[in-house]
């Protein structure tokens, strides 16, 4: 069976990038003009794809260079509310000890390596990163997918470190709740 056109594969994953993009820049129309850009990209240069990896993969590496530039270009633009509230968040509370100390250790999760190369995994993990907080997902997003630094976060969203922290910490926390329940104690019980 003969592969489609680029063209084809390119616009079945437009709308996982428009929502990856939406996430990060809060704005319809600077989401469509990255994915746009990126797709132009993909389009005016397809040798450099070369199969070394995943076609959403090659995709969604143009389309964080594609934010990035967006950001940079936009920074006074980008508006997001984020409340900071000083009350202990819900999770915290249920997942930890007052001395810090986890109350139940986490699930062994077998062999990590294995389980990021699965396909399944990337799509729980996908959907686990979308059931976060709009606001908190952006905050993971742009530290861990767009690997922008601490630094740089601080002033695009200006939080303050602190804050940054415990947003990442909330975030990194409901996800592993959401790949313990959806993902690994599936494996588990196995």
């Amino acid at each position: 069976m003969a592969t489609p056109p680029i063209e084809h594969q390119l616009e079945e994953h437009r709308a996982y990038l428009l929502r990856f993009a939406r996430l990060q820049l809060r704005n319809e129309t600077w989401a469509e003009d990255a994915v746009s850009e990126t797709i132009l990209a993909a389009l005016a240069k397809p040798q450099s794809f070369g199969n070394r990896s995943a076609l959403r993969t090659w995709l969604v590496g143009i389309l964080k260079h594609k934010i990035i530039d967006t950001l940079r270009e936009r920074r006074r633009e980008v508006a997001l509310d984020i409340d900071a509230g000083d009350a202990v968040d819900e999770l915290d509370a249920l997942s930890f000890r007052p001395d810090g100390h986890f109350l139940q250790q986490p699930a062994e999760w077998g062999d990590p390596e294995q389980s990021l190369r699965s396909r399944q995994f990337l799509l729980v993990l996908e959907a686990c990163t979308d059931k976060l907080p709009p606001a908190m997902g952006r905050i993971f997003l742009m530290r861990e997918w767009l690997e922008l630094d601490s630094e740089e976060i601080c002033k695009e969203l200006q939080l303050t470190p602190t804050n940054l922290y415990v947003q990442l910490h909330r975030a990194r926390l409901r996800l592993r709740e959401c790949l313990e329940l959806n993902w690994f104690a599936d494996r588990l019980a196995a």
